[in-house]
């Protein structure tokens, strides 16, 4: 889905140098000598390729100039270490940030081809999921157009996460083959080679001086390759890099071992390398898989450290100066490996004494913690990581035998805190607490989760250790989500404030002055309602579900987890359809709910949400007897390209999750960008959001994080009650199992029923609170019809959040990143 509309940057402010007509002759050129075609005879996908490889040449020049500046000014350098990054098309992002959106529409125009349509056939990049690959996303964007020295640090997966179809209402997961055509951005960087090595024993010979050296040997190894994408920076020539890395075998096959007959034995290494890099987040149901996972973890860490430190001493000659010039930044516990990895390498590699090498560490490596929900935190079991990582298992043994002396010196006695706070206990490495202990800096993510982590969670530590706690609330792009996402609107916003927000989003609190403007506020809901139509037509193409843009469009798209309650949100809609059946007389404005999610492949419950939303979907839908007044979607394939157009669409943001589960969340922030109100929970960064535009524009409902917290510590809930004593929730919820929704078969959401009700073991029914929060949520929901029905109203809060949005830009969090932790150099390009 690209940019229907000509991009709306005052001509005055387009003064970056991009030759049209030298960008027209590449493309030519490229078409030619590429495919030996000409225009007229090119494929879309041939043009495709053509149109980015004449960009990347506009990029590359960029990119050598940074580097050139780089290495004369030598600024300190974070390294972000992420599982995920979740960028989505670089195309258009790339034109955007190059400020030649419209020289390179106008130059298509001139060839006969249409940029949205070139824009359309390229894949999102398969390398992330959720909210935390995004995230590492737009870190990466506000860095560069920050001008801060940046590397991202991941792996180049083959199929990614999966490709999710939907079948008979099931979600099934197919491999996502993004790379079935070539990447024209990527930079395959076979110089930068790194060796990992996996598995076999640890020697040890100490030398005349007594020191002891430490050596892997037996061990199985993989080759690292580097592959390099640029991330461009907004209208600065800054262009970093996102470093993903391609694994390789060092032997590609072994003849000896195939002539004897050991045929498993011979391709042994290639098939290693290629487990590692083939798919994000391999389910880790099962031992292989957990092993796997494992794997990559170490491979891609492994890689980035060796080879930072390589880039490091290029320039110095001081191995102890690292931190001076180096951080890595560990986004979530998936990257924690990093200290054990970069104390062996110290130790091992550079011959540093422990205490020497723990001081670069502790001091080199931060953590960033994602979640409070505990199946998040990785453990790995003894067992596994030892015998993968024999060497590193050793440094964490001896992090984790040193620290256990710090708790008793601190806590003389006291077992209990050694068992709460110990890295290695029960059998498991605990990698959050190996984060804490080394990390410089924890930061939560949102305000409320940073407290929650401090007085629940992670209150043993945030006591021992509170200097190292700070808050860092999560943001997005402006530029990927509003002036990319929703042209119509950012054309609007800079026709009344000018184009300062694209770099400055605080100054978009300016349109609070247009909040009451009758003309403003017609002009803001005509740019939501086309929105809304250009939303339907792509339901309708995909879908084949007809919606009303003149309904009101409910959204939640976001990853499929119990705690986010996507659960809540459907049996509302089957509340409604009820109440609609039994009364088709009540005046009920038009809803159209849309769902968009992934569920991970060995989450049951999650995919069985899936199938009811589905299902529920196929019922309401094709009911005529309610006249279209409610209508349910779910939108294959969530990703960011399809986002951008539902986030410019939304009337209502659905932010439910049950309230102290949510770490901060970043969709309600787009939502909110794009003149969305939030119904949500006071949970994550909602609290902050209600806090900027007001409660009054906003839809806030449930239990607080606080009470939640008391239910599950001192119990007090019983689902069952709600069930017995009121009559509506208990029909919905006998809805379940008894056909309405699935009629060939009344146990299929049998489990969903008992996760509410599971009256034989009532402690673990409901454990996310959707009964308790079921009637707050229907008359909050009520509100929401109210507030709509009075058109001046809804336009004045759609505006206010927008206008309220500033503070919910990437470009704020990694400012407040670069002042408190990583106190990084800014970088200016000369003209």
């Amino acid at each position: 889905m690209a940019i229907k509309d000509s991009m709306v940057l005052n001509k005055k402010k387009q003064n970056v140098v991009f030759d049209k007509d030298l960008f027209i002759r590449s493309v030519l050129y490229n078409v030619k000598t590429l495919y030996r075609k000409t225009m007229e005879e090119a494929t879309q996908q041939q043009i495709f390729q053509a149109v980015s490889l004449a960009i990347k040449d506009v990029v590359v020049d960029n990119w050598l100039k940074t580097q050139k500046e780089y290495d004369e000014k030598d600024p300190k350098i974070v390294y972000y270490m992420s599982m995920e990054f979740l960028m989505g098309r670089a195309l258009g992002n790339n034109i955007i940030n190059l400020r030649a959106y419209d020289a390179v529409k106008e130059a298509l125009d001139e060839l006969g081809v249409d940029l949205n349509v070139v824009e359309d056939q390229e894949p999102d990049a398969a390398l992330g999921n959720g909210g935390l690959g995004r995230l590492a996303a737009c870190f990466l964007d506000s860095l560069a157009t920050l001008g801060y020295a940046a590397y991202g640090c991941g792996i180049r997966y083959k199929y990614g996460m999966f490709k999710q179809e939907i079948r008979d209402g099931y979600q099934i997961e197919q491999p996502d083959d993004w790379l079935k055509e070539p990447n024209p951005f990527e930079l395959r960087r076979p110089e930068y080679a790194k060796e990992v090595h996996f598995g076999g024993y640890v020697t040890v010979e100490t030398d005349e001086k007594g020191k002891q050296h430490f050596k892997q040997e037996g061990y199985q190894s993989v080759r690292a390759i580097p592959y390099d994408l640029p991330i461009v920076g907004y209208g600065n020539g800054i262009v970093n890099t996102l470093r993903i890395w391609d694994a390789e075998p060092v032997e590609c096959f072994r003849l000896d071992s195939f002539d004897k007959g050991d045929y498993q034995k011979a391709v042994e290494q290639e098939n290693l390398a290629r487990n590692i890099v083939e798919v994000l987040y391999p389910n880790d149901n099962h031992y292989a898989g957990k092993e796997l996972r494992l794997k990559q973890q170490y491979f891609f860490i492994s890689a980035s450290i060796q080879e930072a430190i390589s880039k490091y001493m290029k320039k110095h000659d001081d191995i102890h100066k690292l931190p001076e010039k180096v951080t890595f930044q560990m986004n979530d516990t998936h990257p924690t490996v990093a200290v054990a990895e970069l104390m062996r390498i110290l130790m091992d590699e550079y011959n540093l004494e422990w205490e020497e090498a723990w001081e670069i560490t502790s001091h080199t490596c931060a953590y960033t913690n994602h979640t409070i929900m505990s199946e998040a935190l990785e453990k790995w079991p003894i067992e596994l990581f030892s015998r993968l990582l024999p060497r590193i298992y050793q440094i964490v043994e001896e992090i984790n035998r040193r620290f256990i002396l710090e708790i008793q010196s601190k806590y003389p006695g006291d077992q209990n805190k050694i068992q709460k706070m110990a890295i290695i206990y029960d059998g498991q490495v605990k990698m959050a607490h190996l984060a804490i202990v080394a990390g410089y800096s924890v930061n939560g993510v949102a305000r409320l989760h940073t407290e929650i982590l401090k007085k629940q969670e992670l209150k043993d530590f945030y006591e021992m250790m509170p200097e190292k706690f700070n808050n860092k609330t999560n943001g997005i792009t402006q530029r990927r989500f509003l002036l990319h996402g929703n042209p119509l609107l950012a054309g609007w916003v800079t026709d009344h404030i000018g184009a300062d927000w694209i770099t400055d989003l605080s100054k978009i609190s300016k349109l609070k002055l247009y909040a009451d403007d009758p003309k403003a506020q017609q002009e803001f809901m005509n740019i939501k309602y086309q929105n809304k139509v250009r939303l339907a037509k792509y339901i309708m193409e995909h879908n084949g579900i007809e919606i009303d843009p003149r309904s009101i469009f409910d959204v939640q798209v976001k990853r499929l987890h119990e705690y986010k309650r996507q659960l809540l949100n459907i049996l509302h809609i089957m509340y409604l359809y009820n109440e609609l059946k039994k009364h088709p007389e009540i005046d009920f404005f038009p809803r159209t709910f849309i769902f968009g999610a992934k569920a991970a492949a060995g989450y049951q419950n999650a995919k069985l949400t899936i199938k009811l939303i589905n299902s529920v979907a196929d019922v309401i839908n094709n009911d005529n007897s309610i006249d279209g007044k409610i209508k349910v979607v779910f939108i294959e394939d969530y990703r960011v390209s399809n986002a951008e157009w539902i986030f410019a669409a939304a009337d209502v943001s659905e932010q439910i999750s049950t309230a102290s589960k949510e770490a901060s969340g970043t969709g309600n922030m787009k939502f909110m960008l794009n003149g969305a109100p939030t119904l949500g929970t006071m949970d994550g960064a909602n609290v902050e959001i209600v806090e900027e535009v007001g409660v009054e524009n906003a839809f806030i409902f449930g239990l607080s994080s606080d009470e939640v917290i008391n239910y599950e510590n001192n119990g007090g809930y019983y689902p069952t009650e709600i069930f017995n004593n009121d009559p509506e929730i208990r029909e919905v919820l006998m809805q379940l199992v008894n056909g309405t929704y699935s009629k060939n078969d009344t146990e299929l959401f049998r489990p969903l029923y008992n996760s509410l009700l599971n009256t034989q073991c009532t402690s673990k029914a409901d454990t996310y609170f959707i009964l308790k929060d079921f009637r707050s949520y229907v008359e909050a929901q009520q509100r929401v019809e109210e507030a709509y029905k009075d058109e001046k109203r809804w336009a004045k809060m759609a505006i206010l959040n927008t206008a309220c949005s500033g503070k919910f830009t990437s470009d704020r969090t990694i400012q407040q990143y670069v002042d408190d932790i990583w106190h990084l150099d800014k970088v200016v390009l000369a003209k």
